[in-house]
């Protein structure tokens, strides 16, 4: 293996972008259900909350480290940013996601080549989201590695998603005006695919949907490192806008069986103790099922979406307020289990229109459009 040993950890910094425009600030409805005409329910005390795409807020500079989680395995984190994995082999090196940009991709190779004179021969795509791929034209002739199914939301969805992602994240997307286009993958694969540096089996696996149907991990199963993407946070609060609710405990309980002793969350630090791993997949799900359980309730008492939001950002604030993009992801995350719980099975797609017309719907007391509206 054509690898150098390396510190713990390198730090560099990232210059912040100018904010976007930002929506206002949030009040509060309710209604109940009688046999009577329908009469107006108390309403949660709406807690303060950041005015707008809380991300937009998020201008400050970001300290970027690169731990070495065993003989060629890197962990690039950012404070709470999109981590990314490396994989040095004996003939090349494997990265997990790209970043959002090209500028950001090369943040990760700088670090590489600090460790390492191999090329960058494959890019796994945890998923499709803008803010993990667009990063990858920055890797000039490697392999796009992909679920079947993450090729498919990229057709379905990708653009939009691309254009909504760059309106809520003006600091992550630095650099956007070097990004090609959408990023495809050029090798796809079905539930599962090893590959094989020297005597090193490096697995990814289709692992099931949680923050979205195509969610991919990449495992490590002699090491007992697990790339697990943002089906797993650490001290972040998962994005659930595209989450299938019902399934993602089920997700986390089958990352659980490999039993991993290290761990790369999706935003987080890197995680090197059983017993952190542990903590980080037990608090992800629990998250997730407290908010749907929390939804299907609001729902059951007849609640609109306005209500629903302002109960559970009361309710999940003293517990989770504390985690990375709390705020920024709530919104989201509250419409998306709202929709589930209403039996909205698939995930609707998020456009930027979308995007405010769900904030105006929160914070103006506007109903937000049915399911089914263009």
């Amino acid at each position: 293996m054509a690898t150098k040993r390396r510190s713990r950890s390198r730090n560099s910094r990232i210059v912040p972008a100018k904010p976007a425009p930002q929506p206002a600030s949030m009040g509060a409805a309710a209604v109940t259900s009688t046999d009577a005409p329908p009469a107006p329910a108390p309403a949660p005390s709406p807690a303060p909350r950041a005015a707008g795409f809380a991300s937009s807020q998020d201008l400050g500079e970001k300290r970027i480290s690169f731990d070495e989680l065993g003989s060629g395995l890197y962990a690039y984190t950012a404070e709470g940013d999109p981590n990314s994995g490396v994989v040095v082999g004996d003939k090349g090196v494997l990265v997990v996601d790209a970043q959002a940009t090209p500028l950001l991709a090369r943040e990760v190779q700088s670090r590489i080549a600090g460790v390492t004179s191999l090329p960058v021969q494959k890019v796994v795509l945890t998923h499709y989201h803008a803010v993990r791929v667009l990063g990858a034209s920055a890797y000039d002739g490697a392999a796009i590695i992909a679920s079947d199914a993450t090729r498919d939301l990229i057709k379905e969805r990708g653009q939009q998603d691309m254009d909504s992602e760059i309106g809520r994240f003006p600091r992550l997307f630095r650099g956007r005006e070097e990004v090609p286009g959408l990023t495809w993958p050029t090798e796809t694969f079905r539930a599962r695919m090893s590959l094989w540096q020297a005597k090193r089996e490096v697995q990814i696996i289709q692992i099931g949907r949680s923050h979205t149907s195509g969610d991919t991990v990449v495992w490590l199963p002699k090491e007992k490192v697990l790339f697990a993407g943002d089906t797993v946070e650490s001290g972040a609060t998962p994005y659930c806008g595209d989450a299938w609710f019902n399934d993602w405990s089920a997700t986390i309980a089958a990352l659980r069986r490999l039993r991993p002793e290290k761990l790369v969350p999706g935003r987080g630090p890197a995680l090197t103790t059983r017993a952190d791993c542990e903590q980080a997949l037990h608090e992800t799900a629990t998250y997730v099922e407290t908010l749907f359980a929390m939804a299907l309730a609001a729902v059951e008492k007849g609640w609109s979406l306005k209500q629903f939001y302002d109960d559970a950002m009361d309710r999940m604030r003293p517990r989770y307020g504390h985690w990375v993009i709390f705020d920024h992801c709530m919104p989201f995350n509250v419409s998306r289990a709202y929709d589930e719980a209403n039996g909205i099975v698939k995930p609707r797609i998020w456009t930027a229109e979308r995007d405010l017309e769900m904030w105006r719907a929160l914070e103006q007391d506007a109903p937000p459009k049915p399911a089914d509206a263009p």
